[in-house]
């Protein structure tokens, strides 16, 4: 579980009562989006006849252009994770950083879970004993393309949530 028990008003939207405007909600899916793509292909090599994370991802980038209804970005989302849920290792974590993308568009506190997993797909891929300096990598990857309007708030909910995220981003 990747969600807190208690959440930030600063990352629910402002139609919902918290204080995240609609633009820095799109930023964080694309951010989820683009974390997620970064390792699709760690899914993609295993399972090349599923496209349900590709969608997933796709279907992000589209709610964030307003072609697709949250609702329908969300259930890509799920579809993404069934996808992983057979799977082990690498390409089950990319699968799910693709299904968490696409959930952000419902809730937008899903882009650390995105983050997380693409981080535990990279760990999962890298040989064995340099998987903490690949995670670290990916971690700065990440850092590298937060928009400049949220990347404090991402900061600081990856400082606040790590536990909850298998401690990845340290």
């Amino acid at each position: 579980m990747i969600l807190p028990a208690v959440r930030d008003p600063r990352l629910i939207t402002v139609h919902r009562g918290g204080l995240l405007t609609d633009d820095d909600h799109r930023s964080l899916a694309l951010w989820a989006a683009e974390c997620a793509e970064h390792v699709l292909a760690l899914f993609e090599t295993v399972e090349p006849s599923d496209p349900r994370p590709r969608r997933a991802i796709e279907a992000t980038r589209a709610w964030v252009r307003g072609e697709l209804a949250m609702m329908a970005t969300r259930a890509l989302g799920g579809h993404s994770m069934g996808a992983a849920r057979p799977l082990h290792g690498a390409a089950r974590f990319a699968a799910y950083a693709a299904g968490q993308a696409a959930c952000v568009a419902h809730v937008p506190e899903h882009d650390l879970g995105a983050a997380a997993y693409a981080i535990k797909a990279v760990r999962a891929a890298a040989r064995h004993g340099s998987e903490p300096r690949a995670g670290r990598e990916e971690l700065e990857w990440q850092r590298d393309r937060l928009p400049d309007s949220v990347r404090e708030l991402v900061l600081e909910d990856q400082k606040r949530r790590n536990s909850i995220c298998w401690s990845v981003f340290v």
